[in-house]
């Protein structure tokens, strides 16, 4: 199988389109993603057991969620520049996504 700059895969001279798990594989697992999100999607995650906000939050907040090329959300974080900086602290490669 070959990758082409240009996005497009071969596999035997054949263009051949990205499955789910190879989009997921491309980036290995040192490829992280960093996106916007509202506070107020996520405000569940950040609850208590007794229901209270661990962190001093606005509902119209936005932040930075950090996923694995799987789509798995690792951090949430309040700042993009570090969001990026995380990333890059635990050796991962950040690309940002729209």
């Amino acid at each position: 199988m070959t990758l082409m700059k240009n996005g497009a895969i071969f596999n035997d001279g054949e263009p051949k389109s990205l499955s789910a798990r190879d989009f997921a594989e491309l980036g290995g697992r040192k490829l992280v993603y960093i996106r916007t999100v509202a506070a107020r999607d996520v405000l569940d995650d950040l609850v208590d057991e007794d229901g209270e906000l661990t962190v001093e939050i606005e509902y119209d907040d936005i932040l930075y969620s950090v996923h694995s090329s799987n789509g798995e959300r690792l951090a949430l974080v309040g700042n993009r520049d570090l969001a990026f900086a995380a990333a890059r602290q635990y050796e991962m490669n950040p690309v940002s996504v729209h």
